[in-house]
């Protein structure tokens, strides 16, 4: 049974404590978020780490910036993970009990919040490239291609690290008695906006804008297919797009709860005197944290390159299928990048980049 606290006048005469101890919120899970972090923990490290090799052979194999970006989606959770489960809540919290010197609480807050703001953000550019590589086709062609995906994933993590920097004045939400301070409310406000409602908002718009592009090309293929005319089919770009809108729809899910407990905690009741939004703000944070380990499983279920090249890895060894597509491979341009996870396959390559044979042509006599 848990120990509620009673904040009436006579209880605090009789036990003897100050007013802002009695009204301190009681943590009702107890040491249910330590073995939930511990284990998600130990199962999303290793898989996160999985994912980061066998991306890393794709990347190598096919040149191709998706799988960069990918990649920086999957550092980003391994960052994620190791500052602010392991440091943050296991560390510092569960073994420490933020017994420790003020500077190194906000100093970790500052790595905290950068990794998160990585994690999130990296998403971006996935998802504007995939937008071009549906919707401008021609264009994705000649602005995506692996070094300007460096460059791109360079950018947003100096940003990242940037923008985490103002929370070094983040205020501990569980310990502070006092209410959100002005500062307080900027923090708040400025977190929501840059880990939900403007990365939602990019996602809401471009995957709106992908989801009509494609209805509009499926019309026009039924269209042809009743007039008798060949098409291109469209079930690769569906299972990507399928993939991307898995991404940003679990994300937007899991993150919505702690975005919704925060501004809640800043103006109705905050967590350290109501034990309900205690409650809350620790399961919106497991929620949030969940959101680390799960791309694993949303990959292997939507791509079969990527589920070959988790299969190597784990079985240490290469794929002598890659190997026999090699030289087809290496006459693409180094600029040249294909719009799905699943167009790994040589013949696109040769049907794009390779002259036609003159069948037509006549000897000369």
């Amino acid at each position: 049974m848990i120990d509620w606290p009673n904040v009436t006048a006579s209880g605090n005469q009789e036990l003897g404590l100050k007013p802002e101890e009695l009204q301190k919120s009681k943590c009702v899970l107890g040491f249910i978020p330590v073995i939930y972090y511990s284990i998600l923990l130990s199962i999303g490290v290793p898989v996160n780490i999985l994912t980061a090799v066998a991306l890393c052979r794709l990347a190598s194999r096919t040149k191709k910036a998706l799988y960069y970006y990918l990649l920086a989606v999957t550092a980003s959770d391994i960052l994620s993970q190791l500052f602010i489960i392991f440091v943050g809540f296991l560390l510092e919290t569960a073994v420490f009990h933020r017994d420790v010197p003020a500077l190194l609480l906000h100093s970790v807050s500052v790595a905290e919040f950068a990794a998160n703001h990585a994690s999130i953000w990296s998403t971006v550019p996935l998802t504007v490239d995939r937008y071009v590589a549906l919707c401008h086709p021609l264009l994705h062609r000649q602005i995506s291609y692996p070094a300007r995906a460096r460059k791109i994933i360079g950018v947003v993590l100096a940003t990242s690290i940037a923008s985490g920097v103002p929370f070094f004045w983040w205020s501990d939400m569980w310990r502070n008695s006092h209410p959100p301070t002005a500062l307080d409310a900027v923090l708040i406000w400025t977190h929501v906006t840059i880990i939900y409602f403007l990365p939602c908002s990019i996602f809401l718009v471009l995957n709106s804008l992908i989801i009509h592009t494609l209805r509009v090309r499926q019309r026009e293929q039924r269209c042809q297919e009743e007039q008798g005319t060949k098409s291109v089919p469209l079930q690769r770009l569906g299972k990507t797009t399928a993939m991307l809108l898995a991404i940003t729809s679990v994300f937007s899910i899991l993150w919505a709860p702690r975005t919704i407990v925060v501004i809640y905690h800043l103006y109705v009741s905050t967590v350290h005197r109501d034990w309900r939004i205690h409650l809350a703000y620790d399961l919106s944070n497991m929620l949030a944290m969940l959101n680390t380990a799960v791309n694993f499983f949303l990959y292997c279920f939507v791509s079969k390159p990527f589920r070959s090249a988790v299969r190597e890895v784990i079985l240490l060894r290469g794929s002598p299928l890659y190997s026999r597509r090699a030289l087809p491979q290496q006459q693409v341009p180094t600029n040249a990048s294909i719009s799905s996870l699943y167009s790994g396959n040589s013949k696109r390559f040769q049907r794009d980049f390779t002259p036609l044979s003159p069948h037509g042509a006549r000897k000369p006599s």
